[in-house]
């Protein structure tokens, strides 16, 4: 299968070189960066092409041309990027976590004769194919919980605090409101709210808060109660506050020295140098997944347990890990046969099929990717 990787970050870098050590994939990898795309290890036999990928016009050109493609750009480029492939009809897996509302793709791609499973990381990704899997097996879900974060292992002052991702993406968690279900209606309630404090036996106390993390699961999942919260070690919360309630984070551009400049912008540049996990750079990722409801008259909970450390041997951080290896993981099962429906796809979707599900796990698995699974009833 000749597969191309647009975006050669921190997680489409070792998407590619997954892929690639892995014989019945010809692996090519895109990006505007020649650092990045130098950075990626030469014993890996990846065809690397440097190119602009907000240039519609020549993106459509360049996807043409391949089996499949994987999206690993940032999430800003998300929704045109993805439009623009499904316009050139290819078939693509996404891990750019757009803001926008994918589905709203889904005619076009059907149109097109396209399969495009969108937010397919970790978390959106792997937190939305087993609540849809625990909900597929459930008669009745009640509720829905999804916790979830990365975190450096090494706490450094201030912030305790390293990412995969650009700075932009991470400060949207924080500034975008944040959605959730409580009996059954949508509600909306302000990102950073609804502090609590829990315990992980991996890890330790984390504090746990809202952000806009079930995307489509709020109109996929009927369920009473659902959420998402993010994990950050204790007293993260109340330094992001800081900076979001004096400014830091607003779009309106304001003039300094005779020079206009949109605050989140200044707020970006300083905080990535101290954000960005660097090579060497040891993290770890937890998640948690709950849901309970009813089957065959009794209460049953099903859960699911996360917890992923930086991979010494490889290099590549845990977050990296996590989200890249659900993308690749899939393509490797649609190589062998799997065959996605057209139409924008989300990963709950393909929790459904639980043979699907099952032989994930196990293609994670072989990654050192274990998703602990614990089932209990009323009776238990």
């Amino acid at each position: 299968m000749k597969v191309i990787i647009l975006g050669a970050g921190l997680v489409g870098g070792p998407i590619a070189m997954d892929l690639a050590a892995d014989s019945n994939f010809k692996v090519h990898l895109a990006d505007i960066s020649e650092i990045r795309l130098e950075a990626i290890e030469s014993k890996f036999p990846i065809q690397k092409i440097e190119q602009d990928l907000s240039d519609i016009v020549s993106l459509k050109q360049l996807v043409k041309n391949y089996d499949y493609v994987i999206n690993a750009v940032p999430g800003f480029m998300g929704y045109q990027t993805v439009k623009a492939i499904i316009e050139a009809g290819i078939n693509l897996i996404d891990i750019a976590f757009m803001p926008e509302d994918a589905f709203e793709l889904d005619q076009l791609a059907k149109d097109k004769g396209v399969s495009a499973i969108v937010d397919c990381g970790v978390a959106p990704g792997m937190s939305n194919l087993l609540m849809g899997y625990a909900h597929n097996l459930l008669d009745e879900t009640v509720t829905g919980t999804i916790y979830v974060g990365g975190l450096p292992k090494k706490r450094v002052l201030p912030w305790e605090y390293k990412a995969v991702f650009s700075p932009v993406d991470v400060i949207e968690e924080y500034t975008r409101p944040a959605r959730l279900v409580e009996n059954f209606k949508e509600i909306i309630k302000p990102a950073l709210t609804e502090s609590e404090f829990i315990d992980f036996p991996s890890v330790g106390t984390l504090e746990a808060f809202n952000t806009d993390g079930l995307r489509s699961l709020i109109y996929t999942i009927k369920a009473r109660h659902l959420k998402e919260k993010t994990l950050r070690f204790p007293g993260y919360i109340d330094k992001i506050k800081v900076l979001k309630e004096s400014g830091f984070f607003d779009e309106e551009e304001v003039i300094i020295n005779g020079n206009k400049i949109k605050p989140i912008d200044f707020t970006s540049q300083v905080l990535f140098p101290k954000w960005k996990l660097e090579d060497g750079d040891a993290d770890f990722t937890v998640m948690q997944i709950t849901a309970d409801g009813i089957k065959a008259g009794k209460k049953m909970l099903y859960q699911y347990d996360l917890y992923d450390e930086y991979d010494d041997e490889s290099g590549i951080h845990s977050m990296a890990r996590t989200t890249g290896y659900t993308a690749s993981s899939v393509l490797r099962l649609i190589q062998r046969g799997y065959k996605p429906a057209d139409g924008v796809i989300f990963p709950e979707l393909l929790g459904s099929d639980h043979t699907f599900v099952k032989n994930l796990l196990k293609e994670l698995e072989t990654k050192g990717i274990e998703y602990k699974e614990t089932i209990s009833n009323d009776t238990d």
